[in-house]
């Protein structure tokens, strides 16, 4: 090795009892250049993990942008010295993508933004998805047909060119204050003016309606009632007032559909809210209008009729179980005081006469009289049909009872009416006794 001057000296090998120094050449790294002694000021980078860009595992990493080698001539065993540089900062430089030669590294791949419709699968760019194309911002889901059929109608006039009934006149206005109890004295004499409440009446057509009336209104309540919205319910109106009225003026007034709303969910049901705008004038003179709103709605669908309720059962005991034998048997069972021979009824353990606890039964012969009656009305009681008439009879053998006066119309039932005693099923297993008027159960 010469003299140069612009070549260091060589740096004195290190002493590597375990022959770290002359570590073999990695795979695929460039002949030109011998690995010299593990500087770590002169590595700079560290390859990725899992990253061997070609070379062969546990092979040091070479970043040419961070090692500045320059190569020397001669050497201690045939090992090249290495110039002292300074450390690069790296911390803005990215590292190069990973070539498949394992020497010189590849430049990374320029993707540009995709503006076909298609989007590269991760990995593989030879083979493009074709992803859909977004919708239009004006493109939107279809719309309900009926809602834009309804607003098709917005704009639209309701009646053209109405003329009022009658002209604004003394004696509907004193009507209408003396149905509100209005006397506010502006409403009477000769200078009086009609109250702006009015303004809705003088443009009310009757029971005949108005000439001037469109078909575009009905139109519209037809699809509603084609969709199903049959009800009609007036929700509010909105009216607002530009000059007086007086009598003797005479009224005209257009009237335009202003607005169908979206279906709407009320306590009534579900429909859609209508509104038109009447603008009443006088001669070229607007002076008021008048916005009336209807809902109209498909009513809630009823529910089934829950199954009719059944009568309410006897309590059946020991003391009064020979009664309702006897009713199974369609006998009427009274009892008798082996006593004193008192009958009585209804069933008790002992005589209220002479307080004898034993009793044996007469049957009765089911013919009585109404000695008095009730007609119920209210409350309702569920299996009952109100009204009826509920009559405390008394009996041919001298007991009173109380049942049903059944085949008499309820308003015809009389104290003193003689009836017959018949027997009555209901719901398939009640027999109970009830009476009927003796006239017509002799005609049955």
């Amino acid at each position: 090795m010469g003299d140069d001057p612009d070549i260091p000296p060589p740096r004195p090998e290190a002493h590597d009892p375990d022959g770290s120094a002359a570590r073999p050449k990695p795979h695929g790294a460039n002949d030109s250049t011998a690995p010299g002694p593990r500087d770590p000021d002169a590595v700079a980078a560290r390859p990725q993990s899992g990253d061997t860009g070609g070379r062969a595992p546990g092979s040091e990493s070479r970043d040419p942008d961070a090692l500045a080698v320059r190569p020397q001539s001669g050497g201690t065993d045939g090992l090249r010295a290495r110039s002292e540089t300074p450390r690069l900062d790296t911390s803005a430089v990215r590292p190069p993508a990973r070539g498949t030669d394992g020497l010189m590294p590849r430049p990374p791949e320029t993707r540009h933004a995709d503006t076909s419709g298609v989007r590269p699968q991760t990995g593989d760019t030879d083979h493009l998805t074709p992803v859909p194309e977004p919708l239009h911002p004006d493109t939107h889901p279809p719309t309900d047909n009926l809602l834009t059929r309804l607003k098709a109608y917005e704009g639209h006039p309701a009646a053209v060119a109405g003329v009022g009934k009658d002209p604004v006149n003394l004696p509907m206005i004193r009507h209408w204050c003396e149905a509100l109890g209005d006397a506010n004295p502006v409403y009477t004499g000769p200078g009086a003016v009609a109250p702006p409440t009015m303004l809705q009446a003088w443009t009310m057509g009757g029971l005949t309606g108005h000439t001037g009336r469109s078909s575009a209104y009905d139109e519209l309540l037809a699809l509603l009632d084609e969709s199903g919205c049959t009800s009609v319910v007036a929700t509010d109106c909105e009216q607002e007032y530009l000059q007086p009225l007086r009598p003797g003026d005479r009224i005209t007034f257009d009237t335009v559909i202003e607005s169908v709303s979206d279906r709407k969910t009320t306590k009534l049901g579900t429909g859609h809210f209508v509104t038109t705008r009447t603008d009443v004038r006088v001669g070229e003179t607007l002076v008021g209008t008048h916005r009336f709103r209807i809902l109209k709605y498909a009513p809630p669908q009823r529910k089934k009729p829950a199954a009719r309720p059944q009568r309410p059962r006897p309590v059946v005991n020991r003391d009064n179980a020979g009664f309702w034998e006897g009713v199974e048997q369609h006998r009427l069972l009274l009892q008798r005081c082996t006593s004193c021979a008192t009958l009585r009824f209804p069933w008790l353990p002992g005589c209220a006469h002479c307080g004898g606890p034993d009793w044996d039964t007469v049957e009765a012969s089911g013919a009585g009289t109404v000695h008095s009656y009730v007609v119920m009305h209210h409350p309702p009681f569920p299996a009952f049909d109100p009204p009826y008439a509920v009559a405390l009879v008394e009996l041919a053998e001298g007991v009173r009872m109380i049942s049903n006066v059944v085949g008499t119309p309820y308003d015809k039932v009389r104290i003193g009416m003689p009836v017959r005693l018949v027997f009555h099923t209901y719901d398939g297993d009640l027999t109970l006794p009830v009476f009927r008027a003796a006239a017509e159960e002799a005609a049955v």
